[in-house]
């Protein structure tokens, strides 16, 4: 018979834990545990022990107000759903404990994959393409009910899009691993003058600045400076908020010399056609007229983005460093500056130096809405955009809740659907 001790376990035991799991991720360490707290949040670092060892184990969240408690596991439990014995040991202790702590219900969110997907979301062919019923039927058996195969964004994303960077070693077999177009726009934002670097934590403000112009953009929430800054404090040198900026002179300058380029390369063809007309050297003036009259008007564009300043923060992503793989976490971008394409060029940098640079074989670019075959929906921009890095789908289980005092979980709902909300 097998030996289980469910145990509370120090913040060195879980991240211990955490950092070895195949499942490990940002939600599930002790750093999200500062994190919790500092929003006033009850935190616990809950496993269980087989012999003597630990085999499973969740940052566990209390979340009380004036009129509910509830418990919560964000990406986790970490454990092997294939060992039922030991799932069903776990989420029994963890009904228990919740149920102690006056919670009307405990939601789950499991880390691990319900199905892959290729990258446009068709179902990808053979063993890594079946579906992990298991973990479905072992958490309804358990008494969960499971909140559905649900599309769209949700607070803890059910869709994922993932890049897969194992057997890429530098940067030129990075960017050959892009689409066509994505390879073009990180190119075109170096050519452009556009540079990225990390923020310090006086500079968070930018960062805030460019999420809060970008939540008001696209409508969705954004969390405030004071929240960026929590963050900071809780995760320390693994969250890095970077920001790609215009160094608008450098910008100017190879403007400049792309119109001097093309001005002289128009003035030797016109010469040729003056002495020796032909169809293809006509052609050719044509051709190169027309792009020195672009490179005019992008240099008479710089001269606008001069009176900005000399240096423009264009876009910013906060990254997550993990054991397992690097997320892609909150991100903004300033609508002006489109055309630079920064946003691209601080996604390279990323895989490059907190990927490629470290021997991360994995690239989280976090959520996506999970609709594939409509262009209308509202995710579809941001599906294209982080499609152009060649990545895969990973379709999670989704949310689970169980009703750790039926009659308040019941009341509960029903004040909710009487309130709509």
């Amino acid at each position: 018979m097998r030996d289980f001790e469910f145990v509370t376990l120090t913040p060195q035991e879980f991240d211990a834990f955490s950092s070895k799991h195949p499942q490990s991720n940002f939600q599930q360490t002790s750093a999200m545990g500062r994190l919790r707290t500092m929003d006033g949040i009850e935190v616990e670092y809950l496993g269980v022990r087989e012999s003597g060892t630990i085999v499973a184990a969740a940052l566990f969240e209390t979340h009380r107000s004036r009129f509910s408690t509830f418990s919560e596991v964000h990406d986790g439990p970490l454990c092997d759903w294939r060992d039922r014995e030991v799932v069903e040991c776990f989420m029994n202790a963890l009904r228990r404990h919740a149920k102690a702590k006056g919670a009307a219900q405990l939601s789950i969110t499991p880390e691990a994959p319900y199905r892959l997907r290729n990258s446009d979301g068709s179902l990808i062919e053979g063993e890594q393409g079946e579906p992990a019923d298991y973990i479905v039927d072992t958490l309804k058996a358990c008494g969960f009910e499971h909140e559905g195969f649900t599309v769209g964004y949700t607070a803890v994303p059910r869709w994922r899009y993932v890049k897969d960077l194992s057997g890429i070693s530098d940067e030129k077999a990075l960017l050959k691993s892009y689409d066509k177009r994505t390879q073009w726009s990180v190119k075109r934002a170096s050519s452009m003058g556009v540079h990225v670097r990390e923020l310090g934590v006086g500079e968070l403000g930018v960062f805030a600045d460019i999420e809060r112009q970008t939540a008001e953009r696209r409508g969705f929430e954004y969390r405030g400076e004071g929240y960026f800054r929590r963050f900071k404090e809780a995760f320390g040198g693994a969250a890095h908020f970077m920001v790609a900026e215009i160094h608008v002179a450098e910008y100017v300058a190879d403007m400049e010399a792309k119109r001097d380029a093309l001005q002289a390369k128009v003035e030797a063809l016109q010469a040729k056609q003056a002495q020796h007309p032909t169809t293809r050297t006509e052609r050719q003036l044509g051709e190169e007229t027309r792009n020195l009259e672009a490179a005019r008007k992008r240099l008479a564009e710089a001269a606008e983005y001069a009176g900005d300043g000399d240096v423009l923060p264009a876009a910013a992503s906060l990254f997550v460093e993990n054991p397992r793989e690097t997320v892609y976490l909150f991100s903004g971008s300033v609508e002006r500056y489109k055309p630079f394409y920064a946003s691209a060029l601080i996604q390279h940098w990323a895989m490059l130096h907190l990927c490629v640079e470290r021997g991360v074989g994995r690239y989280n670019f976090y959520g996506i809405s999970g609709v594939f075959d409509d262009p209308d929906d509202e995710g579809r921009g941001v599906l294209e955009f982080k499609q152009g890095f060649n990545g895969y789908v990973e379709e999670l289980s989704g949310s689970f809740v169980l009703p750790v005092r039926p009659v308040v979980f019941k009341l509960k709902n029903a004040a909710h659907r009487i309130l709509g909300r």
